[in-house]
Protein backbone atom coordinates (compact mmCIF):
# COMPACT_ATOMS: atom_id res chain seq x y z
CA UNK A 1 0.00 0.00 0.00
CA UNK A 2 1.07 3.66 -0.98
CA UNK A 3 2.05 5.86 1.44
CA UNK A 4 -0.75 8.28 -0.50
CA UNK A 5 -3.36 5.61 0.02
CA UNK A 6 -2.32 5.01 3.79
CA UNK A 7 -2.86 9.32 3.94
CA UNK A 8 -6.42 9.18 1.84
CA UNK A 9 -7.78 6.14 4.09
CA UNK A 10 -6.28 7.79 7.28
CA UNK A 11 -8.07 11.16 6.23
CA UNK A 12 -11.67 9.35 5.83
CA UNK A 13 -11.69 6.30 8.34
CA UNK A 14 -10.46 8.52 11.07
CA UNK A 15 -13.52 10.96 10.79
CA UNK A 16 -16.08 8.21 10.48
CA UNK A 17 -14.72 6.55 13.69
CA UNK A 18 -14.78 9.60 15.47
CA UNK A 19 -18.43 10.18 14.60
CA UNK A 20 -19.33 6.16 14.95
CA UNK A 21 -17.71 6.40 18.12
CA UNK A 22 -19.87 9.57 18.92
CA UNK A 23 -23.02 8.17 18.14
CA UNK A 24 -22.32 5.21 20.50
CA UNK A 25 -21.98 7.24 23.51
CA UNK A 26 -24.70 8.84 22.34
CA UNK A 27 -26.62 5.67 22.66
CA UNK A 28 -24.74 4.77 25.53
CA UNK A 29 -25.85 5.25 29.34
CA UNK A 30 -29.21 3.57 29.44
CA UNK A 31 -29.03 0.92 32.24
CA UNK A 32 -30.55 -2.10 31.64
CA UNK A 33 -34.05 -2.76 33.05
CA UNK A 34 -34.78 -5.59 35.01
CA UNK A 35 -38.12 -7.36 34.04
CA UNK A 36 -38.69 -6.90 30.35
CA UNK A 37 -39.43 -9.62 27.64
CA UNK A 38 -38.21 -7.97 24.46
CA UNK A 39 -37.00 -4.47 24.98
CA UNK A 40 -33.27 -3.47 26.26
CA UNK A 41 -32.85 -0.23 28.55
CA UNK A 42 -32.23 2.02 25.40
CA UNK A 43 -35.29 1.25 23.81
CA UNK A 44 -36.95 1.23 27.41
CA UNK A 45 -35.89 4.96 27.96
CA UNK A 46 -37.07 5.50 24.38
CA UNK A 47 -40.36 4.38 24.89
CA UNK A 48 -40.84 6.10 28.21
CA UNK A 49 -39.39 9.86 27.29
CA UNK A 50 -41.94 9.55 24.10
CA UNK A 51 -44.70 8.01 26.46
CA UNK A 52 -44.50 11.06 29.18
CA UNK A 53 -44.22 13.52 25.76
CA UNK A 54 -47.60 12.40 24.62
CA UNK A 55 -49.14 11.66 27.58
CA UNK A 56 -47.90 14.48 30.40
CA UNK A 57 -49.48 14.86 33.62
CA UNK A 58 -51.93 18.01 33.77
CA UNK A 59 -53.07 17.06 30.33
CA UNK A 60 -56.81 16.00 29.52
CA UNK A 61 -56.06 13.70 32.93
CA UNK A 62 -54.49 15.04 36.30
CA UNK A 63 -51.78 12.07 35.66
CA UNK A 64 -50.02 11.05 32.82
CA UNK A 65 -47.73 8.41 31.69
CA UNK A 66 -44.91 8.65 34.09
CA UNK A 67 -46.58 6.67 36.93
CA UNK A 68 -48.18 4.41 34.63
CA UNK A 69 -44.89 2.69 33.20
CA UNK A 70 -46.28 2.42 29.89
CA UNK A 71 -43.29 1.47 28.16
CA UNK A 72 -42.98 -1.61 30.50
CA UNK A 73 -46.88 -2.32 29.46
CA UNK A 74 -46.05 -1.86 25.86
CA UNK A 75 -42.95 -4.50 26.54
CA UNK A 76 -45.69 -6.72 27.56
CA UNK A 77 -48.29 -6.38 24.60
CA UNK A 78 -45.05 -7.14 22.45
CA UNK A 79 -44.31 -10.22 23.97
CA UNK A 80 -46.78 -12.02 21.94
CA UNK A 81 -46.47 -10.37 18.77
CA UNK A 82 -44.41 -12.15 15.66
CA UNK A 83 -40.70 -11.73 15.59
CA UNK A 84 -40.90 -9.60 12.35
CA UNK A 85 -43.41 -6.75 13.72
CA UNK A 86 -40.73 -6.58 17.18
CA UNK A 87 -38.23 -5.96 14.76
CA UNK A 88 -39.92 -3.04 13.02
CA UNK A 89 -40.85 -1.79 16.30
CA UNK A 90 -37.01 -1.85 17.40
CA UNK A 91 -35.60 -0.02 14.29
CA UNK A 92 -38.57 2.47 14.51
CA UNK A 93 -37.45 3.04 17.88
CA UNK A 94 -33.64 3.59 16.86
CA UNK A 95 -34.95 5.63 14.30
CA UNK A 96 -36.98 8.36 16.43
CA UNK A 97 -34.21 8.23 18.92
CA UNK A 98 -31.37 8.93 16.49
CA UNK A 99 -33.99 11.60 15.24
CA UNK A 100 -32.54 14.72 16.35
CA UNK A 101 -28.82 13.37 15.02
CA UNK A 102 -29.88 12.51 11.77
CA UNK A 103 -32.57 14.75 11.03
CA UNK A 104 -32.07 18.33 12.89
CA UNK A 105 -28.16 18.18 12.76
CA UNK A 106 -28.38 18.00 16.57
CA UNK A 107 -25.62 16.34 18.51
CA UNK A 108 -28.18 14.39 20.94
CA UNK A 109 -30.71 12.16 20.77
CA UNK A 110 -34.41 12.14 21.66
CA UNK A 111 -34.65 10.73 24.97
CA UNK A 112 -31.61 13.70 26.18
CA UNK A 113 -33.62 16.42 24.49
CA UNK A 114 -36.15 18.63 27.32
CA UNK A 115 -40.18 18.15 27.55
CA UNK A 116 -40.66 21.04 24.96
CA UNK A 117 -38.00 20.20 22.66
CA UNK A 118 -39.29 16.26 23.02
CA UNK A 119 -43.10 17.47 21.56
CA UNK A 120 -41.70 19.91 19.24
CA UNK A 121 -39.50 16.76 17.59
CA UNK A 122 -42.19 14.74 17.78
CA UNK A 123 -45.08 17.39 16.04
CA UNK A 124 -42.45 18.03 13.23
CA UNK A 125 -42.37 14.41 12.85
CA UNK A 126 -45.73 13.79 12.63
CA UNK A 127 -46.09 16.52 10.21
CA UNK A 128 -43.56 15.56 8.33
CA UNK A 129 -42.88 15.58 4.29
CA UNK A 130 -41.43 12.37 4.71
CA UNK A 131 -44.19 9.44 4.82
CA UNK A 132 -41.46 6.96 7.14
CA UNK A 133 -41.71 9.95 9.78
CA UNK A 134 -45.35 10.17 9.72
CA UNK A 135 -45.99 6.93 9.76
CA UNK A 136 -43.85 5.97 12.62
CA UNK A 137 -44.81 8.80 14.70
CA UNK A 138 -48.52 8.20 14.33
CA UNK A 139 -47.73 4.61 14.78
CA UNK A 140 -46.25 5.72 18.58
CA UNK A 141 -48.88 7.93 18.99
CA UNK A 142 -51.45 4.89 18.40
CA UNK A 143 -49.56 2.56 20.46
CA UNK A 144 -49.14 4.71 22.97
CA UNK A 145 -53.02 5.33 23.83
CA UNK A 146 -53.24 1.63 23.34
CA UNK A 147 -51.45 0.93 26.13
CA UNK A 148 -52.86 4.21 28.13
CA UNK A 149 -56.24 3.26 27.67
CA UNK A 150 -55.44 -0.26 28.77
CA UNK A 151 -54.41 0.44 31.94
CA UNK A 152 -56.93 -0.07 34.78
CA UNK A 153 -56.32 3.41 36.38
CA UNK A 154 -57.54 4.85 33.35
CA UNK A 155 -60.97 3.15 33.35
CA UNK A 156 -62.84 5.38 35.98
CA UNK A 157 -61.66 8.58 33.93
CA UNK A 158 -62.97 7.94 30.62
CA UNK A 159 -66.80 5.50 32.30
CA UNK A 160 -65.74 2.46 31.27
CA UNK A 161 -66.59 -0.05 34.10
CA UNK A 162 -63.80 -2.80 33.11
CA UNK A 163 -64.05 -5.45 30.87
CA UNK A 164 -67.31 -7.47 31.15
CA UNK A 165 -66.21 -10.89 32.34
CA UNK A 166 -64.35 -9.42 35.54
CA UNK A 167 -67.97 -7.43 36.08
CA UNK A 168 -69.51 -10.73 36.31
CA UNK A 169 -67.26 -12.34 38.69
CA UNK A 170 -65.84 -15.08 36.15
Amino acid sequence: MTRRRVLALGAVGVPALAFGGGVASLLAGAPPVAGLSLLGGREYRTLAALATTLLPSGGPFEFGAEGLDLARAFDGFLAGEPPANVGNLRRALLLFELGPLLFDRRWTTFSRLSDRERLRHYEAWSSSETLLRRQVAIAFRKFMALVFYDSPEVWPHIGYPGPSLARRGR
